[in-house]
């Protein structure tokens, strides 16, 4: 996991100064806990009245505390009577003289520290804690923040483990020193337990001593004159690449070989659709050629013979696939019969069959047409 690192402590005498600003040899120790006992009274006293900072500068005989509020007439009270008695309790604690001064924050939605303690006001009225963040978060973002993200930590929403959540908008560049980043802490007080607020807020870069701001890639300070009177020569900004890049002329393309021009075509009419083609007549298949009847045996059959012997010859006579089919018990009607009854239709005249092929004959039936029995006389 990564260390995490105060941001404001982080940029400390690189490009942000010191909120204590004072020097001492031997009364280190005491001047220090005067310090933080008149940071306390200010804190306890003024706690609605938005407070985001406060700095402190001493000399030998007075000491000078600037107040940077979002709501000074609350400092101030009226007709100064609020800042009077503070700087009487303030002197009582020093036992100096001391000067207070007041500056007004124009834009409290991009201070870190009065960004936190919105969100913790809102939380101990109950309110969840992401809508919380995300409205604290749009609004910053519209006040004209780059970027801004809020952490809170503790029992959220009443449940019994705590955790933390956190949203963000925008770019929050930590590692980059140059980089302007507000932070703010701040703690609500609920029922349940506290609930820990930290805020970042990216406002961009910081400026140099001429209030021109650090382009990305310089150094910081701008090109410094060497000894001899030539500029030191740096790394080139972006910016400048870009104007050099614009300033160096394009090299000349070699000219295109042109295409040669198409030459006209005339315009073709375009042929008329050919008709449909009508539907072919239905022609009638042609009737196939009858094959040649066969030579057939034929046998006398004596008067005798009963009506079942005849069935069976026939039977032997049909085909082997139709030799099997037991016909015995179907009905055939007679076609020449008159038909008769009261309701009689019309005479239909009688289908016309086709002739049957003639079938090879059998070995016995061969045998009988080639020896034809010879009758007793």
């Amino acid at each position: 996991m990564g260390q995490k690192v105060n941001p404001v402590g982080f940029r400390l005498g690189v490009y942000r100064n010191w909120d204590a600003r004072w020097y001492a040899d031997k009364d280190y120790t005491k001047l220090l806990h005067e310090d933080l006992a008149m940071r306390r009274l200010i804190t306890g006293r003024l706690r609605n009245a938005g407070l985001a900072r406060i700095e402190t500068e001493r000399s030998a005989n007075q000491l000078t505390i600037i107040i940077q509020t979002a709501k000074p007439g609350i400092v101030i009270g009226k007709q100064g009577a609020s800042v009077d008695a503070l700087r009487d309790e303030l002197e009582r604690i020093s036992g100096k003289k001391v000067r207070v001064t007041i500056h007004e924050i124009k834009s409290p939605e991009v201070d870190a520290k009065l960004v936190a303690e919105s969100v913790a006001s809102q939380l101990e009225k109950r309110i969840a804690f992401r809508r919380a963040i995300k409205q604290s978060i749009m609004r910053t973002m519209r006040a004209g923040a780059k970027g801004v993200k809020i952490q809170v930590s503790g029992r959220l929403g009443g449940s019994e483990m705590s955790r933390r959540e956190w949203d963000r908008d925008g770019r929050v560049p930590l590692h980059t020193l140059r980089a302007n980043i507000d932070y703010g802490q701040a703690e609500a007080r609920t029922t349940f337990g506290r609930i820990g607020v930290t805020v970042w807020i990216y406002k961009g870069d910081f400026v140099t001593a001429t209030g021109e701001p650090i382009l990305p890639g310089g150094d910081g300070r701008g090109r410094e004159e060497g000894g001899d009177g030539a500029p030191e020569r740096g790394r080139r900004t972006p910016a400048a690449r870009a104007e050099g890049a614009a300033a160096r002329p394009e090299p000349a393309r070699p000219a295109e070989p042109r295409a040669p021009a198409a030459e006209p075509v005339a315009a073709v009419p375009a042929p008329a659709p050919a008709p449909a083609p009508a539907a072919p007549a239905a022609v009638e298949p042609e009737p196939e050629p009858e094959p040649e009847p066969e030579a057939v045996a034929v046998v006398e059959v004596e008067d005798d013979v009963g009506t079942e012997d005849v069935a069976d010859e026939i039977v032997d006579d049909l085909p082997d696939e139709l030799a099997d089919i037991d016909i015995s018990g179907v009905d055939i009607p007679d076609p020449d019969a008159v038909p008769s009854g009261p309701e009689v239709g019309p005479k239909r005249a009688p289908a016309r069959r086709k002739p049957a092929a003639p079938r090879k004959p059998g070995p016995a039936k061969a045998r009988e047409a080639v020896e034809p029995e010879v009758e007793e006389e």
